[in-house]
């Protein structure tokens, strides 16, 4: 039996084909078959069942998964036969079929992987997400597209350091030898891994920021501006861990860079004095959070909104939907006003005169009956009307109310007084203008 089946049937390019060689191609033939059809008759299909992927996604999935099986079944049977063929050498570098069959296979496995991840796992993820959305804020919050891009930045950088060692293409880019006659080399491929690094970073912070922390947030109802304080402290200590991780890969020595770094600070702290400053008053502004994302601020006659608070300058959201950068500096070491620093309830106030001898109570009826008819005045706690003082021609009162509409509170005090003068001359109310008697005296 045995000498049957390793009898010797035909050669190809000097190998010996046998009897045992065709039966294994059959089975791998037979399998590869089994698998396809296993493939399109129960798992394509499930992938269409919950609408995950569209009938375009799936054909492209169809495709590659197609070549995956040729080119898999090719080196199979080339394997089994013993059959390599050397298309080009030259030096080390030797470009074999065996060498561009497993590339070509690494390549189409990445890109089935990549589609399965990005339209299957992710999509499923911000589909779920989105249908358990509430109405809280979420700081940061990435899109799909994006995260699709970061998972294929992944899986590409991967393909190509797998393909520099499949093809031995790790040339050195240079080298040096210092005074101990320590050589260093700087290599292709320890630039891609060092790529690589970066990239896994990358999907680090947005594993922590977009699954672990947003959960948090949402089951603790953090407010918006610790949510980007969080997530801002993550991306630092992440991307500085991955960039020295990244340096000490490529071969530099980090205690001479940190050495040259400090001499070299030394000289550009001087010339950049305040680029420091507000590098340092971000960091403070981060830790601190006297001023947080959200926060209504007032400062040097400006009032806006904080959008973002970045490592150099802030930005700031006027009333006027201006965007106003501002050094960190000005909000940590001048006076600023915080109105929504402890609580976002914040009370104005509208001065009217009315003449002597009006009626006070129904001035006062009427000033709180307009508070409470304004929507965006608060209804708790309620507004109050005093009398502060008995001016030179009138009685001058204040209606107090609170609101949370910082940003358009001047448009809400215009019509709020609209609609006092309309309601005073309903009800005969004068408000009086200031009066001087001038007496003439005539020189004898």
């Amino acid at each position: 039996m045995n000498d049957i089946l390793n009898s010797a049937l035909f050669y190809i390019g000097g190998s010996e084909i046998t009897l045992a060689n065709i039966l294994v191609v059959i089975v791998l033939l037979a399998l590869t078959i089994y698998i396809y059809r296993l493939c399109i008759n129960k798992i394509f299909p499930s992938l269409t069942k919950d609408n995950i992927l569209s009938s375009s996604g799936i054909s492209s999935i169809r495709r590659s998964f197609v070549w995956l099986l040729i080119t898999v079944i090719t080196l199979l049977i080339l394997t089994s036969l013993s059959i390599d063929y050397t298309i080009y050498q030259h030096n080390e570098f030797s470009l074999t079929i065996d060498i561009i069959l497993k590339v070509l296979i690494f390549f189409q496995v990445a890109r089935i992987l990549d589609w399965i991840i990005a339209n299957v796992f992710v999509h499923r993820y911000y589909v779920r997400r989105e249908s358990k959305k509430d109405d809280n804020e979420y700081v940061g919050t990435a899109p799909e597209s994006f995260t699709r891009k970061i998972i294929q930045s992944l899986f590409y950088t991967v393909i190509a350091l797998y393909a520099l060692n499949a093809f031995n293409l790790n040339f050195t880019l240079f080298r040096y030898t210092t005074e101990d006659n320590t050589t260093f080399q700087f290599t292709l491929s320890k630039l891609i891994i060092a790529i690589l690094v970066i990239m896994l970073a990358r999907i680090m912070v947005w594993v922590i920021t977009q699954l672990i922390l947003y959960n948090v947030y949402r089951n603790k109802k953090i407010d918006l501006g610790s949510q980007y304080a969080i997530n801002q402290l993550v991306k630092y200590v992440v991307y500085v861990l991955a960039i020295i991780t990244a340096l000490q890969i490529l071969g530099i020595n980090m205690t001479l860079l940190l050495g040259g770094a400090a001499a070299l600070l030394v000289g550009v702290g001087l010339g950049l004095q305040q680029t420091f400053n507000d590098i340092t008053s971000g960091i403070v502004l981060l830790f601190e959070r006297t001023v947080s994302i959200g926060d209504v601020l007032e400062f040097e006659g400006t009032v806006g909104t904080i959008k973002k608070i970045g490592l150099r300058s802030s930005l700031v959201e006027t009333r006027d939907n201006i965007s106003l950068l501002v050094p960190n500096h000005l909000l940590v070491n001048n006076n600023v006003i915080n109105w929504t620093h402890y609580n976002d309830k914040i009370r104005f106030h509208v001065s009217v005169g009315v003449a002597y001898g009006s009626d006070t109570a129904l001035v006062k009826k009427i000033l709180i009956d307009i508070a409470d008819e304004n929507p965006y005045a608060l209804n708790y706690p309620k507004p109050f009307v005093r009398l502060e003082q008995f001016g030179d021609s009138s009685l001058d009162f204040k209606l107090y109310f609170f609101s949370k509409n910082y940003m358009v509170i001047e448009d809400i005090k215009s019509d709020i007084r609209l609609e006092i003068d309309r309601q005073f001359r309903e009800h005969n109310i004068s408000i009086p203008f200031p009066q001087r008697d001038v007496h003439v005296i005539k020189d004898q």
